[in-house]
């Protein structure tokens, strides 16, 4: 499976939940199978969705999840230890690990060779991390949003892309409508 698979695998269990989506085409591919108003689109910021994910969670109750990528992951490698000593029990974060920067070519990641980034995870004080498989990752989130814990997952899949057309929504609509599923969660 590849990550646009991954995420059509996801939609059953991620529909109604407040996402933050990880740049490039992870936002693309999501918004194109299953636009929804709770979805947060990352249009330029590469290696901060888990980061927004995780202050999101911190800042209210309702369950967050980000759908981080490898290459970004590694790109903002401070964001696994800033999230084990920031312990959100409302927060789910997914690592689709597909070995390769995938927005930009899919040129190789060293998560794709010898690091492990559920390794990593948990050398920085991440307590619930899990490794799943693209076929799992469905369950492994449903999982996670069934049980009171802050969860890392990561999700090994191939590398690959489909076409996906660009999200040509404004990002301040975005941004807007997701901040009304967010308060209307809370209120």
């Amino acid at each position: 499976m590849i990550r646009s698979e991954v995420l059509k695998s996801l939609i059953p269990v991620i529909s109604d939940q407040l996402v933050v989506c990880n740049i490039g085409l992870p936002s693309q591919e999501l918004h194109l199978l299953d636009d929804q108003p709770s979805n947060f689109y990352m249009l330029g910021t590469m290696g901060l969705a888990s980061s927004i994910g995780l202050g999101l969670a911190l800042a209210q109750k309702q369950k967050v999840i980000a759908i981080d990528g490898d290459g970004s992951v590694l790109t903002n490698f401070g964001t696994l230890p800033t999230i084990a000593n920031n312990v959100a029990d409302n927060f789910i974060l997914l690592i689709i690990d597909n070995g390769s920067y995938g927005s930009t070519g899919d040129q190789p990641t060293y998560a794709g060779r010898k690091t492990s980034l559920a390794a990593v995870a948990s050398a920085c004080g991440c307590e619930h991390v899990v490794e799943c498989q693209a076929e799992q990752a469905a369950a492994a989130v449903q999982a996670a949003l069934d049980a009171d814990e802050m969860t890392i997952i990561v999700c090994k899949c191939e590398s690959g892309n489909i076409k996906v057309p660009v999200i040509e929504m404004d990002p301040v609509v975005i941004r807007d409508r997701f901040m009304k599923q967010v308060q209307a969660r809370n209120s």
